[in-house]
């Protein structure tokens, strides 16, 4: 590696880091990665383009292993942990660090720390972010600490706990710290900064704030959240008495974030965090369009959600999304709640024989479980939906775009996949998907998903109702497929089908 153009990342298997690494791949910097366990990293889209250095961040060996030939580092590592010795761990690693960077001869240190309201008597992880900060800073090392305070972007914590209250809760009451104001930042702009302090003159040593152009309380967020997703506005009664401990129990109740993880944001989040200066726009000008607003930044971060990951789930993809998407290595709770009912079966027939029974679903072929289930599915349409709409464009063939029955074919590819997206009324976003699995000259793996993305409380208690009715619907269907797929095998010499 070329030590003037090689940045090392802490914390890539975390939320920033494994969004700042392609980042910086694509900024033209080699990159070095120190993971306590390496095997996280290898379904990483970027795991080799990168050099990746096994070790902890408290042992002074493998650190000075990992800054040899450094020009930048970024210091990434903050603890979410409930210990009360979490603040002298993080400050013994930040030291360690900046020991290393300083006898690497790294040129500069990156840190992402948490705004600081000036004045207050900080909870126990801002003042540690704080301090982190001081220790970096003492190294002699050049060092910039971006703070920011909400990073609007699937998969962030502050991120998902917003859109977890907000969708499950049309009516709530709250905590005060709702009335608090907040410049949230869009994660996008977040990287842009990581990236660009890299090149900073190496007289910059400081702290900067960073936030993007609105400045809302969590209620507005929430009631932005809500307009942005369709949601219809939420009734937001704010308590008096539920204290910090009080509000992350009801945080973990409602939503999928533990409590354990969602008390330090609530700790914070009684203060008001709002930039008090922009001086960063002096070495790192705004974007020409502005940086990203409050609806913009959750429209991106909505939009794979609106996916739910559908598109991907089969494909192969080579580079990742936008920052704002779900990413590997994400939470398991992150990226929006999306409800799976999935099936796979061996059939004796090969993929041409499999395949040419999925693309001739629906219209005069039924689906092939309980037509009277899907009769009256139909009939409930009737008043506003699509109504009874029977029948497809072409008995055998389908194409993308094509209306079948209540769906519409979103991906079809020959032998692999067709991907359905419900046109009926629910109250969410549906999907019906079929892959197929080469598993020898005459058998293949049939997998069936029908995907259900809630949309509100309403979406969950419809899922939660339509449960009894899916098990045996689902489960006939892919048994009937595998059946009438076996027969066409057995009957017939297929040729690959082949898109005109």
């Amino acid at each position: 590696m070329s030590s003037s153009r090689t940045a090392l990342v802490t914390g890539a298997t975390g939320y920033i880091g494994g969004r700042l690494v392609p980042a910086l791949l694509s900024a033209g910097f080699d990159v070095r990665v120190l993971a306590r366990h390496p095997e996280r990293l290898r379904d990483r889209t970027w795991s080799r383009k990168v050099q990746v250095t096994a070790g902890d961040a408290t042992d002074v060996a493998a650190m000075d292993r990992a800054m040899n030939g450094v020009a930048v580092a970024y210091f990434l590592l903050h603890s979410l942990s409930t210990d009360p010795a979490f603040e002298a761990e993080e400050q013994q690693v930040a030291a360690v660090f900046a020991a290393a960077a300083a006898g690497a001869g790294v040129s500069r240190i990156v840190y992402l720390g948490g705004l600081i309201p000036p004045g207050a008597t900080l909870s126990p992880h801002l003042r540690s972010r704080e301090q982190v900060g001081r220790v970096l800073r003492a190294s002699g090392v050049p060092t910039v600490e971006l703070r920011a305070a909400v990073i609007l972007g699937s998969g962030s914590v502050s991120f998902e706990m917003l859109r977890y209250l907000t969708e499950r809760l049309p009516a709530m009451t709250t905590p005060r710290w709702v009335n608090t104001r907040i410049q949230p930042i869009a994660v996008r702009d977040v990287l842009r900064y990581l990236v660009a302090a890299a090149d900073l003159p190496s007289q910059v040593t400081r702290s900067f704030d960073i936030g993007g152009p609105d400045v809302l309380t969590y209620a507005q967020m929430m009631q932005r959240y809500a307009a942005v997703a369709g949601l219809r506005r939420r009734l937001i009664v704010p308590v008096p008495v539920l204290s910090p401990g009080l509000s992350s129990h009801w945080v973990g109740l409602i939503t999928p974030v533990p409590a354990s993880i969602a008390r330090p944001l609530v700790e914070s989040l009684k203060y008001e965090m709002i930039c008090r200066e922009h001086d960063i726009a002096a070495y790192i000008p705004d974007p020409a369009d502005g940086l990203l607003g409050f609806d913009d930044a959750v429209r991106l971060a909505l939009a794979r959600v609106k996916d739910a990951n559908v598109a991907t789930r089969w494909s192969q993809a080579s580079t990742p999304g936008a920052p704002a998407d779900p990413w590997p290595g994400d939470p398991a709770w992150s990226g929006g709640t999306l409800f799976i009912n999935a099936r796979e079966v061996t059939v004796n027939a090969s993929p041409a024989a499999v395949w040419t029974v999925i693309d001739g679903i629906g219209g005069e072929h039924g689906w092939y479980s309980l037509p009277v289930a899907w009769w009256a599915r139909g009939v409930l349409e009737i008043t506003g939906g699509v109504g009874r709409r029977r029948g497809r464009r072409n008995p055998e063939q389908l194409a993308v775009g094509d209306a079948v029955d209540f769906w519409r074919v979103e991906e079809r590819i020959p032998e692999r996949l067709l991907r359905l997206r419900a046109e009926l009324r629910m109250p969410g976003l549906g999907w019906l998907e079929f892959a197929l699995t080469p598993a020898g000259e005459q058998h293949t793996v049939l997998s069936q998903r029908a995907l259900f993305h809630p949309r509100g409380l309403a979406g969950h208690a419809y899922w939660q109702a339509m449960k009894p009715f899916h098990r045996v619907i689902f489960n006939a269907m892919i048994r009937n497929i595998a059946d009438a797929a076996t027969r066409l095998g057995s009957t017939s010499h297929l040729a690959p089908d082949i898109d005109q």
